[in-house]
């Protein structure tokens, strides 16, 4: 069976405290995109001895080996409460980059998840893989929704909202550069924003500019100019308002429909249009 999983983006971004557990408390909106990776997953008829888990990727390179792949951890994960489920082969095309702010091995692990669910009949609820799914990283539970979300916590605790991007399309910029979230956060000082990005995101996208903000950009645009750059650029190029996803390096614009767009960008960036594409 194969499953598509999609990227996401971050509407705003704000840190708000340091926790003792060394994790950092943050809000922000979780707006799901279809850019996607394609996964397919098939039963082996007799285990491979060699791997416990054979995993093969072709499209875009995956950093680490097989055995470290966030998919192969949700197959365990699951394979330790479920014995019978069945020795599998996993195959990723990935077309979302890594390290990029997408959430692309986040929605990995969750639809890798979903699928062994639907595909052997563990008749898990959306609560239960939401749960598996916040084992594998603070991104992974929003995939099971994949719907609009205000996310706090670590990113987990997740409450859905109205929120209709389906006028605008986006341009999704990256320039190959690898940001470790890990790093990124110790970087970060608590921010204290006087509106929260739930309440500015019910105003019009024109009026997000000033006050919708991810807190990651000042310090990774300090420490790398040429992403800031791809933001100016999507600005002057007519977007309404632009950003960057997560901890980056990924850039996005958002643009009017009718919008003609002239980007120039180096060759070896990945730039990507896209509409809103789900039903949100």
């Amino acid at each position: 069976m194969i499953v598509f999983p999609n990227c996401k983006i971050n509407l705003g971004l704000n840190i708000l405290r340091k926790r003792n557990d060394g994790y950092h408390d943050l809000e922000t909106i979780f707006y799901p995109l279809p850019l996607t990776d394609v996964l397919e997953i098939i039963e082996c008829k007799q285990p491979v001895r060699t791997v416990p888990i054979p995993f093969y990727n072709s499209g875009k390179l995956i950093q680490g080996d097989s055995l470290s792949n966030i998919c192969v951890k949700a197959y365990r994960l699951l394979k330790k409460d479920f014995p019978r489920l069945p020795f599998v082969q996993m195959h990723l095309h990935k077309l979302i980059p890594s390290g990029a702010g997408l959430g692309g091995g986040s929605a990995d692990a969750a639809f890798t998840l979903q699928l062994l669910n639907q595909q052997y009949g563990l008749n898990l609820n959306r609560q239960q893989l939401i749960s598996y799914a916040g084992q594998l990283g603070s991104d992974c539970p929003f995939f099971i929704i994949n719907k609009p979300c205000f996310a706090t916590g670590r990113g987990e605790l997740l409450e859905e909202i109205e929120l209709s991007l389906a006028d605008y399309k986006f341009v999704l910029v990256n320039p190959g550069i690898h940001i470790n979230t890990g790093k990124a956060f110790l970087d970060m000082p608590p921010s204290h924003r006087k509106k929260s990005a739930k309440e500015i995101i019910c105003n019009p996208v024109e009026t997000w500019k000033d006050e919708l903000i991810n807190d990651f950009e000042n310090p990774i645009f300090r420490k790398h100019p040429e992403i800031g750059i791809i933001k100016d650029q999507l600005y002057h190029s007519g977007a309404v308002y632009a950003s960057m996803s997560g901890s980056g390096s990924t850039v996005y614009g958002i643009f009017r429909k009718d919008k003609m767009i002239n980007l120039h960008f180096p060759s070896n960036y990945f730039v990507q249009e896209l509409t809103s594409g789900f039903s949100c």
